[in-house]
């Protein structure tokens, strides 16, 4: 243990710390925009490039960024004089300096934390005023959008997607004013390897990256009267809203969010749980398929549109792996315009299905071309937990005073098992439930998978089945995800099922929840959350949910048979790998 002085207060930490580290264990506050400290999914941004967090240590001559400066036995450190609260100032007059004004129409107004530092710091004026760098917008992809004029050059995005995602679709690129965090040879998003996962804009402080605003489509779509427009809501998004609203992280509003998407004008109000529940029946079909008959396993979940274009890029030799069911939202937009269609008696092309979503992925996801059926798109637009509380703030809603209401019906109905999608861990454990009873036919009694939960980047359990060790593995963040494949392919691992997650913590910390700036206590309220929702359910087995049985029995079929098929499952595509 190293023993220093911060402001004249004692601190005991360990060796190896630093100067930030120990200024929090005793609440002083050192601002910081380049840093970003995520432990849990070993993440540290060590960029030190914006030096706003310099402090000064006694002997030293100059300023030291407490963000990568170590401690030392014996250190005295001011971070509050004159000296180190210029620096900090004059540091964020630079970068205003270089950053458009902009706010009051800025994606992220009241969300920036360079906004934030500046009227901390007091700043009323641009006190540096000369040539600004300009680049154009990129708009390319349906899912991110770049705005190189707001980058400070912190270097998160880059931190995240080359690090912990292992994506490298973003790099420091340039020299001197032209130096610019962007894509190999400048390309357009779409046209790189970028998953779309969002975990760039996740991190960013200030406006460079965005998603892309599907709003004004949606609000389109429910003033037009010849289209019967449907809503869905996924597993993640009724953990999360409510921090949009000053509620704790992990506040279950399922029946707030129903009510207030009435109230904006949507004709039917669905739960993706439904189609959870829909892709468990299929998803564990196919397992029990491939292990019956001898079929590729490990099986893959392709629940996730990020980790599904990261495999197409990245393991495009392993495209017979994964299952081929659709996710979710897709399968629940694909029977919204077959099935449901036909019951309310309206052509699919009249209805517009629209999905809320904790992901920017899924925005790019909804445009695949194989993801629909006779000519329609499965789903229509995709907005995100944070476009929907812009919409219901718009509305002049107030959504803390509404009365809970329930889903609609026929494919409103869901189990505790389809719920857990939410969080990393969740679909292998919903699968599990399922197939474990179908395989032994005996009922499971326990239907928690403690081994499969928690925040850990990867996960392993073995659960006997009819006395064969079905071996599983679960990894969240696209990193792991690479590093447990290469495993795979070396030999040195072989298991029966994997479920993968492109963001950290799975779907309860998707690149379109409200920003939690690094505070992984968040994301571990949305999982409580989550398995809070499980636990009051009445029933927490996908194959029996009496909607889902209905389904199977007026239109599908057999699980995982023809018509099946035909509606709930996709195929793959071999992409470049960068």
């Amino acid at each position: 243990m190293i023993n220093l002085t911060i402001n004249n207060k004692a601190v005991k930490v360990p060796e190896g710390s630093t100067i930030l580290e120990a200024a929090k264990t005793v609440n002083v506050k050192i601002p910081t925009l380049c840093h970003l400290d995520l432990h849990d999914i070993k993440m540290v941004n060590k960029a030190a490039s914006c030096r706003v967090c310099v402090v000064e240590v006694e002997g030293r001559k100059t300023l030291a960024p407490a963000c990568s400066t170590p401690v030392f036995e014996g250190m005295i450190v001011r971070t509050d004089t004159k000296k180190a609260v210029k620096a900090r100032r004059t540091v964020v007059e630079l970068l205003l300096s270089d950053h458009p004004s902009d706010c009051l129409i800025c994606e992220k107004n009241t969300d920036c934390e360079l906004q934030s530092l500046a009227a901390e710091l007091g700043i009323r004026h641009i006190k540096y005023e000369g040539e600004m760098s300009t680049y154009p917008i990129d708009n390319s992809s349906l899912s991110i959008v770049r705005n190189m004029d707001k980058c400070i050059m912190c270097r998160r995005c880059e931190t995240m997607c080359n690090e912990v995602q292992t994506v490298h679709a973003l790099s420091g690129t340039g020299r001197g004013f032209e130096t610019v965090v962007g894509s190999a040879f400048d390309l357009p998003m779409h046209e790189t390897n970028c998953t779309f996962c969002g975990q760039c804009l996740a991190v960013c402080p200030t406006a460079a990256l965005t998603e892309v605003n599907n709003v004004p489509k949606v609000w389109d779509a429910i003033n037009d009267e010849r289209k019967t427009v449907v809503v869905q809501t996924a597993p993640a998004v009724r953990v999360a809203l409510g921090e949009e609203f000053g509620l704790e992280p992990g506040t279950v509003v399922t029946g707030k969010m129903v009510a207030a998407l009435r109230q904006m004008g949507f004709d039917m109000v669905y739960d993706t749980d439904f189609a959870a529940d829909l892709t468990i029946i299929e998803e564990a079909s196919e397992f029990v398929h491939r292990l019956k008959h001898g079929g590729k396993l490990p099986i893959l979940t392709s629940c996730c549109p990020g980790w599904v274009k990261f495999f197409e890029h990245q393991f495009n030799d392993m495209l017979d792996i994964p299952s081929s069911c659709k996710s979710p939202h897709e399968m629940f937009g694909s029977i919204a315009k077959s099935y449901l269609a036909e019951k309310i008696n309206i052509h699919p092309k009249n209805m517009t299905v629209v999905s809320v979503m904790p992901c920017v992925a899924k925005k790019y996801e909804a445009a695949r071309p194989e993801l629909g059926h006779g000519g329609t798109k499965d789903v229509d637009i995709v907005i995100t937990t944070r476009e929907l509380a812009r919409m219901i703030r718009e509305a002049g809603i107030d959504f803390l005073a509404l009365e809970d209401e329930e889903f609609d019906n026929p494919l409103g109905e869901s189990t505790g098992a389809s719920v857990i999608f939410g969080a990393t861990g969740g679909v292998i454990e919903a699968a599990l439930r399922t197939a474990y009873e179908w395989l032994t036919e005996e009922t499971l009694e326990n239907v928690e998978f403690e081994a499969l939960r928690g925040i850990e980047g990867t996960k392993e359990a073995t659960v006997n089945i009819n006395g064969q060790d079905i071996h599983i593995a679960v990894t969240h963040g696209l990193g792991n995800a690479r590093a447990l494949l290469e495993k795979i392919k070396r030999g040195e691992a072989n298991y029966h099922a994997i479920e993968i997650m492109a963001c950290p913590g799975g779907c309860i910390g998707g690149g379109g929840q409200p920003y939690h700036h690094g505070n992984l206590e968040i994301l571990q309220k949305r999982i409580e959350g989550i398995y809070s929702e499980d636990r009051s359910k009445p029933i927490r087995k996908s194959h029996e949910n009496p909607m889902i049985k209905q389904i199977y029995e007026e239109f599908l079929g057999e699980p995982y048979g023809e018509t099946a098929h035909e509606y709930l499952h996709t195929h793959y595509v071999k992409r470049t790998k960068m």
